[in-house]
């Protein structure tokens, strides 16, 4: 009997000790790499900016959208909608993304796949993703496009602060 409490006794203890050991082995000091790179570069850009500014680019390839309102309460979301002719909408959708990049300064944004196009600019994502259209369809391809920001997308332009008044 003595020898079976023998035997439970240390078998927690040695798990400590094997708990412990890795612990130290692996939990070495923490090297302060400083503060974190910012999410984007730059001031925030306005949500009427960037709609404007995709608006354009896709009615430059023939794309006529339409700004849904965002509904979404402490999120930052805007959706263009509109519709296009269903044999050219792929062509239309990339030669606008292109557009954006080349004239804008939108950026190629993560890779989701061949359905999807995205792009990146300062704090805002947009995606859009590729109809795939039936060569027989009559009606008119649907187009939607997701904008999407970090932070600090308000719906107007930045205003300078006001220096608060000094007292004399």
């Amino acid at each position: 009997m003595r020898r079976q409490r023998g035997r439970t006794a240390l078998a927690p203890l040695a798990a400590a000790v094997l708990v412990t050991a890795a612990a130290t082995a692996c939990g070495g000091p923490f090297q302060d790499l400083g503060p974190l790179p910012p999410r984007f570069s730059g001031p925030p850009l306005p949500a009427d900016a960037v709609v404007s500014e995709m608006t354009s680019v896709l009615a430059a390839e023939g794309i006529t959208v339409a700004r849904q309102p965002s509904e979404v309460l402490g999120r930052c979301t805007e959706r263009l909608t509109g519709r296009h002719a269903p044999g050219t909408v792929d062509s239309a959708l990339r030669a606008a993304v292109e557009r954006a990049r080349s004239e804008h300064g939108w950026q190629a944004g993560p890779d989701l796949g061949n359905g999807a196009l995205t792009l990146t600019k300062g704090n805002w994502t947009a995606l859009t993703a590729l109809p795939s259209p039936d060569p027989e369809q009559k009606t008119e391809s649907l187009v939607i496009m997701s904008l999407t920001c970090l932070d600090g997308g308000s719906p107007s332009a930045p205003t300078a602060p006001t220096p608060a008044p000094s007292s004399s």
